[in-house]
């Protein structure tokens, strides 16, 4: 450091805070109990945390332009709404889904800690296995229906270099084994960058996102000199109109919208942790998150209607549409372009998450490239081409349950860390039995009891689809709509209450164990 640096001052025994507001552990603070730390979990040391607006910008672009992304407008269309309805309805989620995750990154930054570990701030050091596991089995899932999607782009495209055999050939599970094959594939190839750690992630998605953007602005510009322009779709007046009708749909698609980016909104730290300063995340992720969603969306509305002009018909899956391309040259850009598309969502959104939530479950055993092996085989596990068959399904029921689920963790961690803890941890205690994150035997019951009450309110009413149509609770129904936002406005909520008297018990780095539920350091 520069003789004129300001120097870094300690705020607690075991940690320290440099002048920008980030902490690290001191030397001294040794994290030695395998039961809650190894190496992937223990904070990132204050030289490796260097990633800048480019690079979260960039993780954003690519994890924002994907199938399911491009297919969200074509839901909302096939629901009712004409393309204005869907992308301003796309546009109003990501904006309201910006905020939690901002707020939850900014620990991750300033502790260099993944999202389990934050967690054990609010849970306790085993209760946070429990939001951890939540946010993973949602991961996995989301990873099979994105391998799944790619696998399907593999065997469409492939078939066109491939000949007509590749896409005839005798059928397993419904399905041809060339396209399960192409599955497995799709699978291994994530898996081999994944492994790697997330150095090469952070490469992979520096160069992805603009080819990604690039590919997408390519089919645009391909359909558009087909159809000689755009046509019959901008001009489809919706079936809803702006009455009634239209809010009954749109308060629920608007759940589905947030619960679509509410599981990165919880383990957004797992990124964040790598930042270099807090003007960094906040900047890459507001420049990365709603606009590109919200211009992938008039993407997907533009070439959809497109497609409408030349082929009679809405072609809304860009695998589809691609595979309807003339020439080998465009084949395999439009193969590559999907593929990277979709490895870059899936690994930033759906295997890094469950790798440090499943080595937090076991750290002496686990690892991060270990949780991602057994990521990528929950995810074959789930039968994720039964989950989007229906839009229905899709938005309401697994959109909608997942938002207003992970909406109740979010409610718990902006409460505990913002207006709770006021942004101040001990760094070692949250790794250490003997430290204040201990609770009773490792679990804060007040947390454990938000986490719940709220989750039955969010999604206890939920309707439809494979629910009741009278609601799972029928007097909850008149809250399932709005499931993310009652989620996380009630957990919030009811976790300040609980906690009320515990406000101003120990300031963070006191070596006595706290056994309440949190304090403020205000």
């Amino acid at each position: 450091m520069p003789s004129d640096a300001p120097s870094p001052t300690a705020t607690a025994t075991d940690q320290v805070t440099h002048p920008d507001g980030r902490v690290a552990l001191t030397d001294r603070a040794a994290l030695t109990d395998p039961r809650f730390a190894n190496p992937d979990l223990a904070p990132v040391p204050l030289e490796q945390r260097t990633w800048g607006v480019y690079n979260y910008l960039s993780l954003w672009v690519g994890m924002a332009h994907n199938i399911p992304s491009w297919t969200l407008a074509s839901g909302l269309v096939a629901l009712g709404m004409d393309w204005k309805q869907a992308v301003l309805t796309i546009a109003l989620g990501n904006l309201i889904v910006l905020v939690p995750m901002i707020l939850n990154g900014h620990p991750g930054t300033k502790y260099g800690i993944p999202f389990p570990v934050f967690a054990r701030a609010p849970f306790g050091l085993r209760g946070a296995n429990l939001p951890a596991l939540l946010r993973a089995a949602v991961a996995c899932a989301w990873f099979g229906i994105q391998t799944w999607l790619g696998g399907e782009a593999i065997f469409l495209l492939a078939g066109k270099l491939l000949g007509h055999g590749w896409q005839t050939a005798s059928a397993i599970g419904g399905y041809p084994w060339t396209q399960w094959l192409s599955f497995l594939l799709f699978w291994v190839l994530q898996l081999l960058i994944i492994v790697r750690g997330m150095e090469t992630l952070r490469r992979f998605e520096a160069w992805a996102a603009p080819a990604v953007l690039l590919g997408a602005f390519a089919l645009l510009g391909w359909i558009t000199n087909k159809a000689g322009g755009f046509g019959p779709l901008l001009d489809q007046p919706s079936k809803l109109g702006w009455g009634r009708d239209f809010w009954k749909v749109f308060f629920p698609a608007l759940m589905g919208m947030i619960g679509f980016w509410s599981t990165l909104s919880l383990n957004i730290p797992d990124f964040t942790r790598f930042g270099g300063s807090q003007r960094a995340q906040i900047r890459g992720q507001a420049l990365g998150l709603p606009t590109t969603m919200t211009l992938f969306a008039l993407l997907s509305v533009l070439v959809t209607s497109g497609s409408q002009a030349v082929y009679g018909q809405p072609i809304w899956d860009p695998i589809q549409l691609a595979a309807k391309i003339d020439n080998t040259a465009g084949t395999l850009i439009a193969l590559l372009t999907v593929l990277v598309a979709t490895v870059s969502v899936n690994i930033a959104a759906n295997v890094v998450s469950p790798a440090y939530d499943l080595a937090h479950l076991w750290p002496r055993r686990i690892d991060f490239r270990r949780g991602a092996l057994i990521t990528g085989v929950v995810g074959i596990l789930i039968f994720p081409w039964k989950l989007i068959a229906d839009p229905h399904v899709y938005i309401f029921t697994w959109l909608g349950v997942v938002g207003g689920l992970l909406g109740t963790v979010a409610g718990i961690l902006i409460a505990d860390y913002w207006l709770l803890r006021r942004t101040d941890l001990d760094l070692a205690g949250l790794y250490r039995q003997d430290g204040r994150y201990w609770f009773g035997s490792g679990w804060n019951w007040r947390a454990v009891t938000a986490l719940v009450v709220g989750g039955v309110l969010a999604v206890g009413g939920s309707y439809g689809g494979p629910f009741p149509a009278d609601g799972l609770i029928p007097l909850l129904k008149p809250l399932a709509d709005y499931g993310w936002a009652v989620g996380l406005a009630s957990a919030l909520l009811l976790h300040l209450l609980l906690n009320a008297r515990t406000r101003t018990e120990q300031r963070p780095g006191d070596s006595t164990p706290a056994r309440g539920g949190g304090r403020t350091a205000g």
